[in-house]
């Protein structure tokens, strides 16, 4: 059985305030550890819509919220189309929308998945491979150094992404790059042992995470996600939103303070407690914001 720790339970609950008979959106279900916090706070009758775009997740969590299966609606999609997955759910009123980004623990632990740095496999890193075409091997393959280059600074803030753009293009001239493995050797031709030496986090990190935003689209879906969800959201509900990368973040923040609709209730990004950093590694960089819709 896959297994995944959810991150900042308390302070999801705390934030999304669920009471008893309500209804709520988990936009990004995983394997419903939220989900599962949620349903128990708004028994006997409150509703919860599950989303998720990694199929396997959600099978998943259909089997760890088998008990609540009654006040349960699975949905296999992309939060970005939040305002079209409601229509065939019957409820009075949406209470509160929860969005927990990223990637999760059990995603970059498949092996076969690509995700990860650290195991060798052909690089994908599609968070739904059954739906979506692009994989990293297709970017890093078929991209131009400009792109390349962009993608790397942008979405990685990555201080070599000229450098190790450039060695990518130098490297697929004699064959493709093909796995993980291959593009962590690559990363390595081009960055310096000082920087490679000298950081808390592996120097392939903010390429792997770059290449994983490109290939799901991640900024440009949590725009979508958020302009949608503050529509379909009923007066008085709760919004949670936990990023974990400074642009993700910002964009949270500046649609919350932009939208004349939303009460802030969270003025600085919630933090997780450095006794659950210690229990799981993840909940380090974790942001979570909340706003109520007002109005």
């Amino acid at each position: 059985m896959l297994e995944h720790t959810p991150v900042m339970p308390q302070e999801v609950i705390k934030f999304l305030a669920p009471h008893r008979n309500e209804n709520f959106i988990d936009a990004t279900c995983g394997l419903g550890g939220h989900a599962k916090l949620i349903l128990e706070k708004i028994s006997p009758n409150g509703k919860l819509l599950a989303i998720d775009q990694d199929g396997v997740a959600l099978a998943t969590a259909e089997k760890n919220l088998e008990k609540f299966s009654n006040r349960v609606t699975f949905v296999h999609n992309n939060f970005s189309e939040i305002g079209l997955l409601i229509r065939d759910w019957k409820v009075p009123r949406i209470d509160g929308i929860l969005f927990d980004l990223g990637v999760s623990s059990y995603q970059l632990s498949e092996k076969e998945r690509g995700f990860s740095f650290s195991q060798n496999a052909r690089l994908d890193m599609r968070m739904s491979p059954e739906r979506q075409r692009v994989s990293a091997y297709e970017i890093i393959n078929r991209s131009d150094r400009r792109k390349l280059q962009k993608i790397l600074r942008v979405f990685g803030e990555e201080p070599f992404a000229a450098k190790i753009a450039k060695e990518i293009i130098k490297a697929r001239t004699s064959k493709p790059i093909e796995t993980t493995t291959e593009l962590v050797e690559v990363i390595r031709r081009a960055t310096p042992p000082k920087y490679r030496f000298s950081q808390e986090k592996h120097f392939a990190t903010s390429t792997f995470r770059a290449l994983r935003m490109a290939v799901n689209d991640e900024l440009e879906v949590l725009e979508s996600g958020l302009k949608q969800a503050i529509g379909i959201l009923s007066p008085g509900g709760r919004m949670v939103v936990i990023s974990f990368h400074s642009l993700e973040d910002r964009i949270v923040k500046n649609f919350f303070r932009k939208n004349p609709n939303l009460e802030i209730l969270t003025n600085k990004p919630v933090m997780a407690s450095g006794e659950e950093v210690e229990q799981n590694h993840k909940a380090r960089s974790a942001k979570l914001r909340a706003a109520i819709k007002i109005g």
